[in-house]
Formats: structure tokens, sequence, C-alpha cells
């Protein structure tokens, strides 16, 4: 067993080298050795190999003497929803997410849908895995069948005002992932003209890969939004927990963005409420929320640390660049469809256009991630903070410089010799400069 596909938030490799079935079992049973539930519900995605690694893992839970709730086929939200809703004591979903189709993994929570982290137990889960010193109980667990989508269904759609919504129409890129399953049965609820594109499940992805982060596998929603004068354009990763949107214009629009609309209209409910933002959101996430009578947080990077602040200070909701989007009456988990249900509420309430309601928002210029390889990461930090020590300096995560007109962030990855630089600024030739003159630092 390869130690690394033991990561921060999950458990992923390629099947079937670095995981497969002998591993998913030892991998089943060192989740009951460490958390010793009396029962696991268990999710799946459409790739190709997850049901086999769901048979594995579910005898490994048996073993070990813990009960399986087999949920089927399921999108990562609805695997959370189950575990906090049902109220199971642990939860596992089987997806490698938005990677390619060759890999597959794990993702691991406790009660309440609280994820486990490397810190919090996947590597301790790893560590038992590769002893492989298990002794079965004394009494095998069994295997029942639980659908969880009509609850699922009814959840999502207590977040908004289904009277509100207008005979809207929209483009749904499911990617052949989960979102295909579980969004034709949000939308028969709603007086929505849905288009789908790509809503058969399958797990060779034949279409596209099922990661709308990556511009060119928003190509095919954009022009469909354009074809059909569509009002909102909306495309989910393989385990359907992330959205990207685009306006009417087919425009793609942040994941910063996305927060700040769904922060606007969840605060009509709720002034005073707190929200969270990750640091490399743009300047405006927390001004829209200041703006709308909410109090911004601002977080570093990654779903562990947003979920545990969040649940610290008892926050409605936090937002990432990366389309992971957090709602405490969702267990404090993501869910990429109850923030595009928010939006469409927005858009009703308001009667307005997607740019329409960006416009006064959106009033900066962004570089996007830029990834550099570097052999000293801390070096190069080093070097950056002394030569712009005339900056207002943070390291909530990595280094973060700000000036009045202008912010950058540098995070080192956590898995390769690698910075990733953001930038922001009020105008693209201020961007373009500072963008400029950071790189070549990082890789001179």
């Amino acid at each position: 067993m390869n130690p690394d596909i033991f990561k921060s938030y999950d458990i992923r490799g390629i099947y079937p080298t670095e995981l497969n079935e002998r591993i998913a079992q030892r991998i089943g049973r060192a989740f009951v050795e460490f958390m010793h539930p009396r029962a696991v519900a268990v999710g799946r995605d459409m790739r190709l190999s997850s049901l086999p690694l769901f048979q594995a893992f579910a005898e490994g839970v048996m073993l070990q003497g813990a009960d399986v709730i087999d949920l089927g086929l399921t999108s990562t939200d609805e695997l959370y929803f189950a575990v906090g809703h049902f109220g199971y004591p642990a939860g596992t979903m089987i997806t490698a997410s938005h990677n390619p189709k060759d890999y597959n993994g794990f993702k691991l929570c406790r009660e309440n849908a609280i994820p486990l982290s490397s810190e919090t137990g996947v590597f301790a889960i790893r560590d038992l895995a590769l002893a492989d010193a298990f002794v079965p109980a004394l009494k095998r667990g069994t295997m029942a069948a639980q659908d969880p989508l009509p609850a699922f269904v009814e959840h999502c759609l207590s977040f908004i005002d289904v009277n509100a919504i207008k005979p809207l129409k929209i483009v749904v890129d499911a990617g052949n992932g989960m979102a295909g399953l579980i969004v034709p049965e949000i939308f028969k609820r709603l007086p929505v003209q849905l288009i789908p594109l790509y809503f058969e499940l399958d797990g060779s992805f034949p279409n596209h890969p099922a990661s709308p982060i990556e511009p060119e596998n928003m190509v095919a929603l954009q022009g469909a939004v354009m074809k059909h004068g569509a009002d909102l354009g909306a495309a989910f990763d393989g385990d359907a927990d992330r959205v990207f949107i685009t306006d009417e214009r087919g425009t793609l629009v942040g994941g910063d963005m996305v927060t700040a609309l769904v922060a606007k209209n969840l605060l009509r409910g709720k002034p005073g409420a707190k929200i969270l933002y990750n640091l490399i959101s743009s300047r405006s996430v927390p001004e829209v929320i200041t703006a709308n009578g909410g109090t911004p947080i601002r977080t570093r990077v990654g779903h562990s640390y947003i979920k545990a602040i969040m649940r610290d200070q008892n926050a409605i909701f936090g937002g990432e660049h990366s389309g992971h989007f957090y709602f405490r009456d969702n267990y404090f988990a993501d869910s990429g469809l109850i923030a595009l249900l928010v939006v469409l509420e927005l858009l009703s309430v308001e009667g307005k256009r997607v740019s329409e309601l960006l416009r006064p928002l959106d009033t900066r210029v962004r570089s996007g991630e830029i990834n550099s390889h570097v052999s000293d990461a801390g070096a190069k930090m080093a070097a950056l903070e002394q030569i712009y020590s005339d900056a207002t300096i943070d390291h909530l995560d990595g280094l973060t410089i700000q000036y009045p007109d202008w912010w950058a962030n540098v995070r080192p990855s956590n898995t390769e010799p690698l910075l990733r630089l953001n930038v922001e600024a009020n105008d693209p030739a201020t961007l373009a400069a500072k963008r400029d003159a950071l790189l070549s630092i990082i890789r001179e």
C-alpha cells in the first residue's frame, strides 16, 4: 500500500495500481478500528471502479463489526446530508471528485458530517491500514440499503422560497457526474426550464473531465447558454459538491463572486450574521457582506479549516474561490446545489440578470491562481516579504501582501514543490505590473 494516497482531506489514488479492492477493504477495517461506529453510511459516485471499491470497503467495515448503510449512487453533499439528517455516527463517500477517470478515493466523516483530515483521523487510519493487524469482530456487521434522495431534495429546497422562483431558463452541465441524477429531482419542483448537458452517468467521462474549475471544461456550457438564451449556466464536478456558474452571456463567474451573491441573498433574512470567505477571494466579498449587514470573517483556504471556524463562530455561510460553498443549516457542509438555488432565488427576487447583479460588486481584476515550481518555497516567501516590507503583511495562509490598490497571496502546495500566486488589483495595468514583478522574483 502506497501511504501517499492518504492526503490532507481525503484518500485518493489511481485504480487499480494505487487503490484497489484489497486496499479498500483494509481502509474499511481501519476506519472502524479508528472510529468505533455502530454503523457507517456509504455513498458512491458513478466512476467505473466505485462499485467494486464500495463492496470491498463495506466488507472491511462489516468484518470489524459495524453495519453498512448502503446509500447507493449519491453526490458528496447528499452523503454529508444523510449522515447529519439520519444521525449516523460515520460516513464515507467513494469518489475522486474532479480527478481523471482512472482515479478514485474516499472522503471520510464522523457524526454531524464533520470531516476527517490528516490531523483528525486520515493519517491514523493510514497507519492502521498499513499495519494490517486487524482482529475480526466477534459479530459481523450487516448491510441495509437506504435512499436519501427524497429527503435531500426537500432539504435543499428548504433554503429558498420555492414560490418566489420565477420561470427562468438555465443550462446545467453535469459532466456525466452525479449532478445528472440529483439535479432533475430538484428542478421537477421549480418553475424553471432546465436544459441538461451530459446528464448520463458515465464514469469514463466521454465529453469532458468533470472539473469545471478548468475553463476549457466550461466551453460547452458557455455555448449552450448563448444558443438557448439562458439566464444562467451551471456546471458541477464529478461528485457534484462544487458548482461554477456563467452569466447570461456565457461569461465565467468566479467562485468568490458566487460567494458574494449567495451572501447577499442569505443576509436578507439574517441581518448581522457571520459569513466566512477565504483569503484569496476578492476584496469585494467582505465589502458585500458588510454592505448587506453581515459580519465577514477571513479564513485560510481549505474545507476542514472553514468548517471548524464556522462551527466555532456559528457562521451561516462560507465560500471559497474553488466553488465550495458551506452552509450552517447543511451541517456546516458544502453544497454547490444549495448555492445554485440561493442564486436563482436572488435573480428572481431582484428581477435582474446575473451580469447586472455582479456589475456593482465585481469591480476589481484578478490573476487567477498561477503555479510556479520552486526548489525552496520558504526562501522565496522570505524574499518576497523583505522586498515588500512596506506592505501590510500577514501569515494566515502562506504570505499575504496588501496595499491600498492591490494585494497578493503566495501559498506553498501541500503536496508538490509549488508556490501558488493570486493577485488582485483595482485596474488591469496595476494587476499586470504587480503580477509580473512577483513572478520575476518567484521564478528567478
